[in-house]
């Protein structure tokens, strides 16, 4: 018979001062037009407010990843009252330690000391650190061990800084993660007998599953593409140095199968759920793990489909206070959690960790308990009532709720997360990202963008004369965007024609049916009085300007072996929607903005999105 598992203390480590969004560059560097334009993308995106760098102001490393996690388990063993040599195993999770050989958890037990202990280190991305948990809980439910200490750390830093890049192709793809991620540690010590002195989370189980079969390499460093294959990883190169100039050494996100991350971790909730390990009626507090807010969001509409009136209020995160530490993160948010006093006796805890590097998913259900005395009778029935001894915890922390603005732009994040994963199943795009797309299938594109376009000028015109005088800027605004824009479908003319392409032919075409539905929506919208919701639709269309167009034509160029002067249009929008999309942003903060102006703005940009992927979808039905 198996015993029981507890934690008892909690301990985490966050380097050198905050850092905030305007800090970055100070410690990565990259302070270029185009790395500026890419980072406030995704910093806008992401939700992250600040974060912490193992790093001196100008780069310079100032810990070794192994100091952040023995100072992490150091503070768990204070806030448990004891010391290192009481430890009997010490399991440590990372993605990358400061070596490659010996193990990460060898190098943490130098650092920390104490006496001889087993060690495991976990290997690989979010989800280590609950692989970790799972083996100490499992060695000391067994009996093998009385007391154990579980540690996550990262120094993801060093190799975020802007030296790594320099003459190297910095694609979209290792962007994302240098803005997201950050340094950092959580620890948490583990004892088969609870607290006599204070509340202790009880460890109800730990489920770990692998998808990898069924997916393919997601994130990952190391790899020439995403096909690991013999020649293509970076011990293949004939040294370290070329393998790092090819950019094998970079961290590396396909964002486009994001979405199907989160949808599949869904589904693994779901399971936990029949198979009645989770009761969602006592589910008291979640803590997940997630890169960006808008896969949190994305995750509570998926939830509220599935599972109606769940309140995510229960929902706990301090990504944007302590930033994406991966494998660290979920330890960190626990540690915030239990310091300030968020859990009760009896209270139930969900920890959920998606891990995207190959798909993989880590749940732990944790119990609170009283101390050691009444531990055993502790129910969820018994929840709030009184005990012959008072758990020391802090008082509840009141959260100041998030402004309108705020909580808009972390739902248009999730409304583009969505459009994105459509635009990629688009057969045209899917096809010039394969590399098999035809001339033809570029002169499709132009002849049916240039039938919408030549529209976008006279409803952004219309919209700005039923603004009202209270919404003057706005008004303005859009009167400046409508001048800049409305000759931009003379570009795609000339794009057409230097592609041999007839001049007669697509200014006398017609929309198809996406188009249509798309141009007449935005007509529709723009005839409502303050209709403030087309900033969701400017969204959506100058999004994919900021994010797409450049890339796109270079693609097309690559491709198809097009000269600039045949993909002028694509690029001028990479470029120029920049500034167009930062304006934009700005509107977007108005204090005008009330929640209800935030709804009309997030269905619209949904309706765009849909309705754009329809017109791109339509080429292919001509």
């Amino acid at each position: 018979m198996t015993g029981e598992a507890y934690i008892t203390g909690l301990g985490r480590y966050l380097p050198g001062p905050p850092i905030d969004n305007d800090q970055i560059a100070s410690r990565l560097g990259g302070t270029d037009q185009r790395t500026e334009r890419i980072r406030q993308r995704i910093l806008a995106a992401n939700g992250i407010r600040q974060r912490h760098y193992a790093l001196a102001e100008g780069g310079e490393p100032t810990e070794l990843n192994e100091q952040l996690a023995a100072k992490a388990v150091e503070a768990a063993l204070a806030d448990r009252g004891i010391g290192a040599e009481q430890l009997q195993m010490l399991a440590c999770a990372t993605t990358q330690g400061d070596l490659l050989v010996p193990g990460f958890a060898s190098m943490v037990h130098g650092r920390l000391g104490g006496g001889p202990m087993q060690l495991l280190s976990s290997a690989g991305v979010c989800t280590a650190s609950l692989s970790a948990l799972d083996a100490a809980v499992a060695k000391i439910k067994l009996g093998d061990h009385d007391r154990a200490a579980v540690v996550g750390s990262e120094a993801a830093g060093r190799w975020l800084r802007q030296s790594r890049f320099d003459g190297i192709k910095g694609d979209l793809d290792a962007h994302f993660l240098r803005w997201m991620l950050s340094d950092g540690a959580g620890a948490a010590v583990i004892e088969s007998e609870p607290r006599s002195d204070a509340m202790s989370l009880r460890v109800d189980w730990v489920r770990h599953v692998s998808l990898a079969h069924e997916h393919p390499v997601c994130m990952r460093a190391g790899l020439d593409g995403t096909d690991p294959v013999v020649g293509r990883t970076w011990q293949d190169y004939g040294d370290v140095a070329t393998a790092e100039k090819a950019g094998l050494m970079q961290l590396r996100q396909e964002t486009r199968v994001l979405q199907d991350l989160a949808e599949v971790g869904l589904q693994q909730f779901e399971r936990l759920v029949d198979e009645r390990l989770i009761n969602l009626n006592h589910l008291d507090h979640v803590l997940c793990h997630y890169s960006t807010n808008a896969f949190r969001d994305l995750a509570f509409d998926e939830l509220a489909k599935r599972v109606p009136n769940l309140d995510t209020g229960r929902w706990f995160s301090n990504l944007e206070t302590c930033g994406n530490t991966g494998t660290a993160s979920i330890l960190i948010a626990l540690e915030e959690a239990w310091r300030t006093g968020l859990f009760r006796v009896g209270d139930s805890v969900l920890l959920a960790v998606p891990e995207s590097g190959r798909f993989s998913f880590a749940f732990a259900h944790l119990t609170a308990v009283g101390p050691a005395r009444a531990a055993a009778t502790t129910t969820i029935e018994e929840k709030g009532k009184p005990m012959e001894t008072t758990p020391t915890v802090a008082a509840p922390v009141e959260r100041t709720p998030e402004p309108d603005t705020a909580d808009l732009a972390s739902r248009l994040a999730a409304v583009w997360t969505d459009f994105e994963a459509r635009l990629a199943q688009v057969p045209v795009l899917r096809r010039l990202d394969e590399g098999t797309a035809t001339l033809t299938d570029y002169q499709r594109l132009l002849y049916n963008l240039r039938q919408q376009v030549v529209d976008g000028a006279r409803w952004i015109s219309r919209a700005a004369s039923n603004f009202e005088v209270e919404y003057f800027d706005l008004r303005s605004a859009a009167i400046a965007h409508a001048e800049e824009e409305h000759r931009d479908f003379l570009l795609l003319e000339r794009n057409y024609v230097a592609c041999g392409g007839s001049l007669a032919d697509i200014t006398s075409g017609r929309k198809n049916i996406g188009s249509e539905a798309l141009s007449g929506y935005m007509f529709h919208q723009a005839s409502l009085s303050n209709p403030i919701g087309l900033l969701g639709a400017m969204f959506i269309i100058e999004g994919l300007g900021t994010h797409k167009a450049f890339s796109w034509a270079v693609r097309f160029q690559e491709v198809l072996g097009l000269s600039d002067d045949q993909v002028s249009f694509m690029r001028y929008h990479g470029e120029a929607d920049d500034d167009h999309f930062a304006k934009l942003q700005s509107m977007l903060n108005s204090d005008r903005i009330d929640a209800a102006a935030a709804d009309r703005i997030v269905t619209c940009a949904k309706v765009v999105a849909r309705l754009y992927v329809m017109q791109l979808e339509e080429l292919d039905h001509v």
